[in-house]
């Protein structure tokens, strides 16, 4: 059965989840610049310097719009695109889950290389991991599919029951980075070799394993788990009436997180019960639903501007980004490695809020530029042909017969 797997044929893209998908890049290489500029090991000490108008500003910016918003969008596209290709391959009687073992295994290879050679902040591998596990769902029911995805969203004892494996097992995340400093993180960086700088980043990974399996896994696999739902249900076939319907609801949800999310980070730290111990965790579990349901509201908010406004034409060339989402998530990692470590212009810990915030704009908009470019020429993204020929076990052409070929459906899209 899988010998017969061959790549889809070429069909009409759905435009706007292109849109999404560059939208998605953008608002993730504004956070993730953040913290190649400055890692949490430093982050707070650090960003206590900044104290002009423009930099509280831009902070402000980053916390109200950016945190946390964007990677739920990113995991939640990334589920829809492999359910929509489990589907096409479904209908045909070619599903084989050794074809995505293998697919999510190149991908898995893809991250780990990420996090070695250019930034420790990697989440490829870790949807290749949660995607392989998604793909077993396919034939669940929506209830239950919809279920875990709540349940994986809401549970509020990660940490708790991670404490714990950690301790029966014996092992401290923390003691990779024991022997580090700020000061001596911002040497490695700025002034050490390239070698040094591939250590701090193994280390740095498996210091920050708590944060990925306690906060970033299950929050993944949630939003995996709700574009699994809606992949199966080919709400990509029906989104102008989809986005029309949902409308009250998305905008009762942004008018009601706006408001906890302006109380969390203005209101209640004046007041004792912020700090409260058994008090606090949940204070900062609901931020985190907020920032979720935010990121939702992104997605509808842009679809509808899209089918009902003459605004088209303003996201309209974010699609150019988004056809190469797994490329251009990589680049922006090279182009971190070039400016913030000691093999290029070692700035790393000199940038301010509003610098990190502007470099990040105009590096999304020479990605926008050049994948338009690209495309005009070629059939994929060079990761994405590099991970597709992989998956299906042989090089498949990427050059275009012509300039006006239409792309080819992207299959399990980042």
């Amino acid at each position: 059965m899988e010998n017969s797997i061959r790549p889809t044929a070429k069909s009409k893209r759905i435009d706007l989840l292109d849109v999404y998908r560059g939208f998605a890049l953008l608002g993730i290489f504004v956070v993730n610049i953040v913290i190649m500029n400055s890692t949490f090991l430093n982050q707070d000490e650090f960003a206590k310097q900044w104290t002009s108008g423009i930099d509280q500003f831009a902070e402000r910016v980053l916390q109200l719009f950016f945190y946390t918003k964007f990677f739920p969008i990113f995991s939640l596209l990334f589920g829809l695109g492999i359910s929509m290709q489990a589907l096409k391959l479904k209908a045909k009687i070619k599903l084989s889950f050794s074809f995505f073992g293998r697919r999510m295994f190149f991908l898995f290879l893809i991250g780990v290389g990420h996090i070695l050679f250019l930034w420790s902040g990697d989440v490829v591998h870790l949807y290749a991991l949660l995607g392989l596990f998604v793909t077993l769902l396919l034939s669940r029911s929506n209830k239950i599919i919809l279920f875990l995805s709540g349940f994986f969203l809401l549970f509020p004892f990660y940490d708790e029951v991670l404490f714990y494996l950690f301790g029966k097992m014996n092992f401290d995340p923390g003691s990779f980075l024991s022997g580090f400093d700020g000061a001596e993180v911002n040497r490695v960086i700025n002034k050490g070799s390239y070698l040094e700088g591939l250590k701090l980043r193994a280390l740095e990974y498996m210091a920050n394993l708590p944060m990925l399996l306690g906060f970033l896994a299950p929050l993944a696999l949630s939003m995996f788990l709700l574009g699994l739902y809606l992949g199966k249900n080919r709400i990509y076939d029906s989104l102008e009436s989809y986005i029309r319907k949902i409308r009250t609801p998305m905008l009762i949800l942004a008018v009601v997180t706006n408001i906890y999310r302006i109380l969390f980070l203005f209101v209640l730290p004046d007041y004792g019960i912020y700090s409260n111990d058994l008090l606090r965790p949940y204070f900062i579990k609901a931020m985190v639903l907020s920032d979720v349901f935010m990121g939702l509201f992104y997605l509808w908010i842009i679809g509808w501007l899209w089918y009902n406004t003459k605004l088209k034409f303003l996201l309209k060339p974010l699609r150019h980004a988004g056809r190469m989402a797994l490329t251009n998530y990589l680049m922006q990692s090279v182009i971190g490695l070039l400016l913030f470590s000691s093999v290029g212009f070692s700035l790393y810990e000199t940038m301010s809020p509003s610098q990190t915030l502007s470099v990040a704009t105009a590096v999304f908009a020479f990605q926008v530029l050049y994948s338009k470019l690209w495309l005009s020429y070629f059939k994929y993204g060079p990761m994405e042909w590099l991970w597709r020929s992989l998956t299906y076990k042989k090089a498949l052409p990427i050059t275009r017969s012509s300039k006006k070929e239409i792309p080819e459906a992207k299959e399990g899209a980042l």
